[in-house]
């Protein structure tokens, strides 16, 4: 059994939280699917708003699914999270994404 198959049994079993959402989301990005994760990592996001992990990694799924705008809102919001947490290293990561991001969009 895949990981995702155990965490969607999990999540059909009724476990649902924020951290079973963000590793479903992480097995559905690192397996290409980048709008499954999207939508799993959005309600991670939901759940707990102040899990910078999981809001660094829905800017990624949203990226990976095209939808930029909404990538570069979710890694602004990850960024504010991750500071007033201290999660330093979490924020410079996602500064380093936006500023990807938005390169990428002028340059298209």
């Amino acid at each position: 059994m895949s990981v995702i198959e155990n965490f969607e049994k999990m999540l059909a079993a009724g476990q649902d939280s924020a951290l079973l959402r963000y590793g479903l989301g992480s097995a559905y990005l690192q397996a290409g699917d980048a709008a499954r994760a999207a939508e799993h990592l959005a309600r991670a996001v939901a759940q707990d708003p102040a899990y910078s992990a999981a809001w660094k990694a829905y800017g990624k799924a949203l990226a990976g699914d095209g939808r930029t705008d909404a990538a570069a809102a979710a890694y602004e919001r990850g960024i504010t999270v991750a500071e007033e947490r201290g999660d330093i290293q979490a924020a410079k990561e996602m500064k380093v994404f936006l500023k990807r991001l938005r390169k990428q969009a002028g340059g298209e």
